[in-house]
């Protein structure tokens, strides 16, 4: 899911809120992303969590990545959190 949080957050205007069904998943998506916009000059200001916390951050300022194990997905309820924010995309 992409959500324009822009107007209803302070630190960044977009969030990419997704899930990984296994840990090898989540990695692949964390590297994946991480790998594609290194390419394009983009290096991740921040990132937090491990695959065993279930939850991998990557924050490039304006947009910030979470990848969540389904679980904690379900756990934290970000989309639900965010909910003000407009969704962009949303892939099931």
């Amino acid at each position: 899911m992409l959500l324009d949080a822009q107007g209803v957050c302070s630190f960044a205007d977009y969030f990419v809120i997704c899930s990984g069904d296994s840990g090898r998943q989540m990695q692949a998506i964390y590297d994946e992303v991480g790998h594609t916009l290194k390419k394009e000059g983009i290096l991740p200001h921040h990132h937090e969590g491990t695959v065993n916390s279930g939850w991998l951050l990557l924050d490039f300022g304006n947009v910030i990545v979470h990848i969540f194990a389904p679980l904690e997905r379900e756990y934290y309820q970000l989309d639900k959190l965010w909910s003000q924010a407009t969704p962009i995309i949303r892939i099931q």
